[in-house]
């Protein structure tokens, strides 16, 4: 909660912040005849549309979990972002479209050292805030609040090229509005399109964090009796709300109740440590006897796959004379299918009285 309460109180800041700066803009474009500077205080009026949106994105996903919502509604803020990320795109369309009509139709604007001041005093104003409320962002880890501190610095930027365009039409009466319109424009598109783009990556499912990933293995990896961790996969559902699944390999003489009190404390310690819901499958090392011959064979065979990057899961069902186990693949193999087929093939040239079942598993971590 705490953290809902200083993002929508940053957002609420963000809204006196733009609305000031679009009554003084509004008023500078109008009487000294500026489109660059009208343009600028409609940008800042998108701002506060931004911030709204972030603060209803906020309360939306601040909300208990449902029976129909069961992981809550943190995903809520991903398409906040979304939304703010298509406001910056579409003001990066309208500045590049408007520039190149002052490009090709060209007019001078009359300004006043008053209003050059109030411009560069904006400019200040912008940068600074968008400092703020990014780092505060990334610190709050809220994708809204970085997508509005982003535009906020774009908006600085496009409003130093609006006082560097009034100076210059100030003091040598030369109209450069249009051409420094343009190339910031693009660079607006461009700051909307890396925020899309990484908004939609987290919608999608990404690869979970390389550190994170390594700190919950060594931490699962250091409890006693535990081999190996397999098959680590996080999802998130919005910010500091992650839920994992991991396999442990365990030794094959273990009890249901000791087993039971190792998972049960990983699981307690995991939560309490990082706050992630952990639920852990068990695999028995089968490494007794035969089976572990036949461990060290198919591992001996695999190092002739240099895309196979992992070998677990082996289960020996000797009712079924059946061997299954899981393979993971690197993604630049290009014929997984192939060396599937290879390692059953060598598996059973060796152990002819055995079927073998091979699962093409997935690393879904670093």
């Amino acid at each position: 909660m705490e953290r809902d309460q200083k993002i929508i109180r940053i957002s609420v800041y963000g809204i006196l912040v733009n609305l000031v700066l679009v009554a003084f803009k509004a008023t500078i474009g109008f009487f000294a005849g500026s489109i660059a500077v009208l343009l600028d205080a409609v940008n800042n009026l998108s701002d506060v549309l931004s911030s709204v949106i972030t603060i209803i994105g906020t309360k939306l996903s601040a909300k208990k979990p449902d029976k129909k919502h069961p992981f809550g509604h943190g995903r809520v803020e991903y398409f906040s972002s979304v939304i703010i990320a298509v406001i910056v795109l579409l003001a990066g369309l309208t500045s590049l479209k408007e520039s190149a009509e002052k490009i090709f139709s060209p007019t001078e604007a009359d300004y006043s050292v008053v209003s050059l001041v109030i411009i560069l005093v904006a400019v200040f104003v912008k940068f600074f805030f968008g400092r703020y409320v990014k780092k505060q962002g990334e610190a709050l880890h809220s994708g809204s609040l970085i997508a509005s501190g982003t535009d906020a610095l774009s908006d600085s930027i496009i409003s130093f090229s609006t006082f560097v365009a009034a100076l210059i039409s100030f003091i040598w009466h030369i109209s450069l509005e249009g051409w420094l319109g343009a190339i910031l424009s693009l660079y607006i598109i461009r700051a909307a399109i890396m925020i899309l783009r990484e908004t939609v990556d987290s919608l999608i499912g990404t690869r979970a964090v390389k550190d994170m990933a390594e700190q919950l293995r060594a931490k699962i990896l250091s409890y006693e009796n535990v081999q190996g961790v397999y098959d680590l996969t996080l999802h998130s559902y919005g910010t500091n709300k992650i839920w994992a699944t991991a396999h442990i390999q365990v030794p094959d003489e273990m009890t249901a109740q000791q087993l039971h009190h190792l998972t049960r404390t990983i699981a307690v310690d995991m939560y309490m440590e990082f706050g992630i819901v952990l639920t852990i499958g068990v695999y028995a090392a089968n490494s007794q006897g035969q089976y572990g011959e036949m461990q060290d064979f198919l591992y001996e065979i695999a190092r002739d796959y240099p895309h196979l990057t992992q070998i677990h899961g082996f289960y020996a069902d000797e009712e079924k004379r059946l061997i299954t186990f899981d393979v993971i693949l690197s993604f630049e193999e290009e014929h997984p299918d192939d060396v599937i087929r290879a390692l059953h093939d060598r598996m059973k040239e060796r152990y002819p009285d055995y079927a073998f079942g091979i699962i093409l598993d997935t690393d879904y971590s670093e």
